[in-house]
């Protein structure tokens, strides 16, 4: 059998090796498990370890980590394969894959091709739901969002915060999310432009003082809020495009996408045009000038809260 896991969705392709390879020693033994990189193997070496029986074991697996490094290897992939042992199986990892290449095309005919993609928020809520029911747990739908708003997409990062909190208590609440776990920069520093877009000012300053208080400086505040103004440009001029094709075609986290296209609803173009250049301005005054960095992206914040304020929301 020859396996291909493939997808930017690492957690997940991760944990699908793992299972392959604990099943196989499981009946096999240790010794039955081969491991290549194929970054640093030679093409002999991939190819001794294709073809040669097992040795004081029935049956072998190989498992080569991007094998597509080795040129000879993608040119001769097909024979290569066809000359493998009956009592060898062989897993192929390909995080990246150019689907444009007959490469791609070849292992997702000729293989037990499995490709693992990045969840959207929707999905990681439902995700950590059934991950907290399968070890004897439980969160609830708004609790699953909270955690996901606090922590961010990282599906590692989450799985290792779920094992804590289930640790502490089976029944996770948001009262145990804010004891024991910390709020990641990039997941506060969206909520901190949410709430600026949101008109909240009051929110909007708590947060970027909890960023300061996290020892994020603020030029690193300017990059995630220019990284963030870069996303909400790339949904405001993606046409009637859905938000998984946004996420596609700009190579964009789903979750990020989704997260961010209730802000870009409520703004022109000609107004984030305007935003951006603004925070552009206090970057290069920054550097150029040396003013306070500090009180000029507050002021912007504020500036921003103000501008988007309906009724007397603070």
């Amino acid at each position: 059998m020859i396996t291909t896991l493939t997808g930017d969705n690492s957690w997940a392709l991760q944990q699908e090796l793992n299972a392959i390879v604990s099943g196989f020693i499981a009946s096999h033994g240790e010794l039955a498990v081969e491991r290549i990189d194929g970054e640093e193997a030679d093409f002999v070496h991939i190819q001794e370890s294709l073809t040669s029986l097992p040795f004081l074991v029935s049956k072998k697996l190989v498992v080569l980590r991007i094998p597509s490094a080795n040129k000879k290897f993608v040119d001769e992939i097909e024979a290569l394969l066809n000359d493998s042992t009956e009592t060898t199986e062989v897993v192929i990892v390909e995080p990246k894959l150019d689907k444009r290449l007959n490469y791609y095309k070849y292992l997702k005919k000729n293989t037990e091709f499995k490709e693992f993609l990045q969840l959207d928020f929707n999905g990681l809520s439902r995700w950590l739901i059934q991950s907290a029911k399968k070890q004897g747990g439980t969160i609830t739908s708004n609790d699953a969002r909270y955690l996901l708003e606090r922590i961010g997409p990282n599906q590692q990062l989450l799985a290792n915060e779920l094992e804590k909190l289930l640790l502490h208590d089976t029944k996770i609440s948001r009262q145990s999310i804010d004891l024991l776990t910390e709020p990641t920069p990039q997941s506060t520093v969206f909520q901190l432009l949410e709430a600026a877009f949101a008109g909240n000012a009051k929110r909007t300053l708590q947060l970027y003082h909890e960023q300061r208080q996290l020892k994020v400086e603020p030029l690193q505040i300017v990059a995630m809020l220019t990284w963030q103004l870069h996303v909400l440009a790339v949904i405001k001029t993606a046409a009637d495009r859905t938000p998984a094709q946004i996420a596609k075609e700009a190579h964009l986290s789903p979750y990020v996408v989704q997260k961010s296209i209730g802000i870009a609803r409520h703004m022109t173009i000609a107004e984030l045009k305007k935003h951006i250049e603004n925070l552009l301005t206090i970057d290069v005054r920054s550097k150029r000038d040396g003013i306070d960095i500090d009180e000029a992206l507050q002021h912007y914040l504020l500036t921003l809260a103000v501008l988007n304020r309906t009724g007397e929301r603070s």
